[in-house]
């Protein structure tokens, strides 16, 4: 879908049309609005920034100011068709946690985050010794929200290991979606799309 960042996109054109959302991290609402008037989605947002709660509100959007972390678990089971954690998995304090209330609430999970093993990231800390600033990964050490620096190895073992189906998976590089062969070195993003 035009417009949207490349993995919200990928999640966009998956979501079966008429769907109940839930959107946690939502930004700004961009997903949400575009699954509304694209898909007719019944979608809702929880976000821990209140400029982007507001900007969310200002589209029309149902969206709640709340933390991934601590206000997922007043949510019934299975009350949405995704739950959608865009983006915000490296910045949970209990990535475990969230993904396991995830998929308590939603039939289905996308999640999506940035491949700390891309190539570009690996050559940085080889060649300058320094944790890299890149136009996907912005943000100095110092002032990151990335706190958990996830590859795509190791979210493949974490959701082996706690026996999640993974139902899809999509690998970014730029606004391509790339093949499985050498994703963790290649892909710049991941997408995955995941069920108990």
């Amino acid at each position: 879908m035009s417009g949207l960042r490349p993995d919200l996109s990928v999640i966009a054109d998956h979501v079966a049309p008429g769907s109940r959302v839930l959107d946690v991290g939502c930004g700004d609402g961009a997903l949400m609005a575009a699954l509304r008037d694209t898909h007719g989605v019944d979608a809702r947002g929880l976000e821990i920034d209140t400029a982007n709660v507001a900007a969310a509100v200002g589209r029309g959007l149902s969206v709640v100011q709340g933390d991934a972390d601590r206000d997922l678990a007043g949510y019934p089971d299975k009350s949405f068709d995704y739950a959608i954690l865009s983006q915000t998995l490296q910045t949970c304090r209990a990535p475990d946690a969230v993904l396991d209330e995830l998929l308590r609430i939603g039939r289905r999970a996308f999640v999506s985050f940035p491949n700390f093993a891309h190539w570009r990231v690996r050559l940085s800390l080889l060649v300058g010794g320094r944790m890299p600033v890149t136009g996907l990964l912005p943000e100095q050490w110092y002032d990151t929200p990335n706190i958990h620096h996830v590859t795509i190895d190791d979210f493949r073992a974490f959701v082996a290991q706690r026996s999640i189906t993974v139902e899809g998976a999509w690998f970014l590089s730029r606004r391509r979606v790339r093949g499985e062969i050498a994703a963790n070195l290649l892909a710049e993003h991941a997408v995955f799309l995941l069920r108990h």
